[in-house]
Parts: C-alpha cells; sequence; structure tokens
C-alpha cells in the first residue's frame, strides 16, 4: 500500500487504537518519505535526466535514460519524474521528455526494469490538507501566497497533494529531481534556492545536495552545475575561497578546496588539495603554477572536467591543451601525460575514470620542468 496513503489513513484513524504504537507507525513512514532510494549512481543519472528534461536537450536526455536505466532506474521512476517536472518546466518539455523516454525503451538492445505503477489514491483523499502539510514541511514553516490565491491552491493541493501524495518516489528524491531541473533554468534562481532548502528538510543529505553538481557538470551541464553548486554552498554557508600563499592570487570558487594532497604531494610541484565527492569523483584543486608530474594510467581512461580556473593537459609528444571552465579531457589509458595549473590561477577539475580493466594503476614520471611547463601556451 502507498506509504502516503498508509500515514493519511493513521492520522485519521479513531484513538481506538493503541497510541503509541500508531505514533511509532507515522514516525517511520515518514522517515522513508524523507529519504533518498536513489543510490550514488541512480542519483547522478537522475539529475542529468531532470537537467535534460528541464533544458529540452532531447540527445542529453536520450544518453542520460539510457545511463539510468543502465544503473538500475525502473521506468517508473524515470516516468514519474518526467511526469512530476511538468509542473516546473510545463507540458511541452515534460511531454517531449516522455516521448524520448518510450523512444529509448522502443531502441534499447540492453534489459532494463519496468517497476510498478504508483497506487491509485483513494476517493476520500483530501489533497488540499496533504499537500499543505508537506508543502509546510518542505518550506520549514506555513506558506500562503495571498498575492495569488488560484496559485497558492493548485501548488498545495495538486504539486504538493496529488504528485507528492505517489508512491513511486519518495519527498526526498522529488526534491533532488526539482532542484536538478531548476538548475537547468536560467531566472528562477529563487525557486532553486528555496529547493535547496527544501530538499534538506525533506532529508536529502548535504553531500547529496553536492552530488547534484558534480553530477551535472561529468554530463557537460556547465551553467547548471554552477547555478546549483552556488545554490547549495549559500545554503550550506561554504565556498573554496583561499588565497594563495606564493603568489596572493585569490581562488574564489564555489567548489569546495578540500584538505592538502600529502598523500600524493610527493608528485606534485607546487601545493594541491582533493575533495571527494561520493566513492568515485574527485576535486582537484591546483595552487597557481602547481602541476602534477607526468604520469601514465594503467587499465583505465582518466576524466578530466574543469570546474573553475585556468590550467593546461599536455600529452607527450603533443602540444598542450588548454583547460578552462567546461573543457573535459579523457585521457587514453597507457598514454604518458601531465596536467596542472597556470601560472596565475587556480585550477580545479573533478576526476575519475571508466573502462576500468581489471587491474589498474598510476605509474608516476619525472616531474614536468620548469623548461616544459614555461614553454606552454
Amino acid at each position: 500500500m502507498n506509504k502516503l496513503l498508509l500515514f493519511i489513513a493513521l492520522t485519521l484513524s479513531v484513538a481506538s487504537c493503541n497510541g503509541h504504537k500508531e505514533s511509532q507507525v507515522k514516525k517511520e513512514i515518514e522517515k522513508e518519505m524523507n529519504t533518498l532510494t536513489f543510490n550514488e549512481k541512480q542519483a547522478s543519472c537522475m539529475s542529468a535526466i531532470a537537467c535534460s528534461e528541464a533544458s529540452g536537450d532531447q540527445l542529453s536526455l536520450y544518453d542520460a535514460i539510457n545511463a539510468g536505466l543502465d544503473a538500475g532506474l525502473t521506468v517508473s521512476q524515470i516516468k514519474e519524474a518526467l511526469s512530476q517536472l511538468y509542473a516546473y518546466t510545463g507540458f511541452p518539455r515534460s511531454l517531449n521528455a516522455l516521448g524520448t523516454l518510450q523512444k529509448v525503451l522502443a531502441e534499447r538492445k540492453k534489459p532494463f526494469e519496468a517497476g510498478q505503477e504508483a497506487t491509485p489514491l483513494p476517493k476520500d483523499y483530501d489533497a488540499l490538507k496533504q499537500g499543505t502539510d508537506i508543502q509546510t514541511r518542505l518550506s520549514g514553516q506555513p506558506f500562503n501566497y495571498d498575492f495569488c490565491p488560484a496559485e497558492d491552491y493548485y501548488l498545495k493541493a495538486h504539486l504538493f497533494g496529488d504528485i507528492f501524495a505517489r508512491d513511486i518516489l519518495s519527498h526526498a528524491d522529488r526534491e533532488l529531481v526539482t532542484v536538478s531541473a531548476l538548475s537547468a533554468m536560467e531566472g528562477v534562481e529563487p525557486q532553486l534556492k528555496a529547493h535547496v532548502k527544501g530538499a534538506r528538510n525533506m532529508g536529502v543529505t548535504d553531500e547529496q545536495l553536492l552530488q547534484i553538481p558534480v553530477a551535472l557538470a561529468a554530463n557537460g551541464c556547465k551553467a547548471a552545475s554552477s547555478r546549483v553548486l552556488k545554490a547549495v554552498n549559500e545554503a550550506l554557508d561554504t565556498t573554496a575561497t583561499v588565497r594563495s600563499q606564493n603568489d596572493q592570487v585569490d581562488l574564489k570558487s564555489y567548489w569546495r578546496r578540500g584538505v592538502p594532497n600529502d598523500a600524493y604531494a610527493q608528485y606534485f610541484t607546487g601545493r594541491s588539495y582533493v575533495s571527494p565527492y561520493g566513492e568515485s569523483i574527485t576535486n582537484v584543486t591546483f595552487e597557481p603554477g602547481c602541476r602534477n608530474n607526468w604520469h601514465i594510467h594503467h587499465g583505465a581512461v582518466q576524466v578530466l572536467v574543469c570546474v573553475y580556473g585556468h590550467g593546461w593537459y599536455q600529452e607527450w609528444g603533443k602540444p598542450a591543451v588548454e583547460l578552462r571552465e567546461g573543457v573535459v579531457i579523457e585521457v587514453p589509458e597507457g598514454v604518458k601525460h601531465w596536467h596542472g595549473a597556470a601560472k596565475g590561477s587556480w585550477m580545479q577539475h573533478l576526476t575519475y575514470h571508466k573502462n576500468l580493466q581489471e587491474e589498474t594503476s598510476n605509474e608516476w614520471l619525472e616531474p614536468v620542468s620548469d623548461e616544459v611547463y614555461n614553454k606552454v601556451r
């Protein structure tokens, strides 16, 4: 049975039941609704799906849906997210996205999980009452849009009443979807900030929120990643702002600087810092002039996503490639290379590995000489 409907039934039940037991059941159900049900990879895929839906990029959405199905998202979960988003992005984008989902399913060669459909709402379900309660918990306080009573009713009874009552996604899931979609929309920053706070109120952890900009950056959604990162860091009241000791250049970034990269300091010229985002992605911060040694990745392809500042990437025997925000580099397996910051700028990039073979390793080689580094243009 729909957990939310069970919660409602318990709330409306007469006091003939054991009051303590009823209270405990209510708390357990509310806890489940306020818990993200996606694992890390599924959450990243859902963020990419929601962002692509909101931007109207059907090609990116096609790839994101396939990746989501590969990660174990069900068709029902994806369908539910795309349906919910009509309330935020409009029917045209939602319908287009559902059409892309149909296309993916028709063309897909790999197996996928259909999932269960939502439990129908009972005839006596009070959408306005339940929606008002959910909206209050999401906002952290009662919210009444007296300027436009009709809009206030739609928000309470339909969005937070009818839609949020469906049991395919938890309230935390729905807020992750909403935040990811709003990040793709220019000019809705107040709503984005409000839903970042709402996501926290509905059980999305700070680490899970910080995974959203990482996922969007890794999927090439540069502007969306920057918007949501700024909103999340403002909610958490944390940034990476720091001043370099060697040349007094400010790092003014919303990406976390992290901790000194002491474990690998011997392989760097200059200082670097690391900030892990989940199990597989790490943000590496290079101070101005810092670069790592020449090195080779065996048994894996390394992916670099520059998210802040100015830097360089160079393969042995080839010209250096400039790193700016949004530039993505795929480092081939077995290729000697280095990467680091430009002289007058901090540089931050996300890094992760793909195409992993059974055995992987990093082979660290000689430092990048000043002669080589000073020649990059």
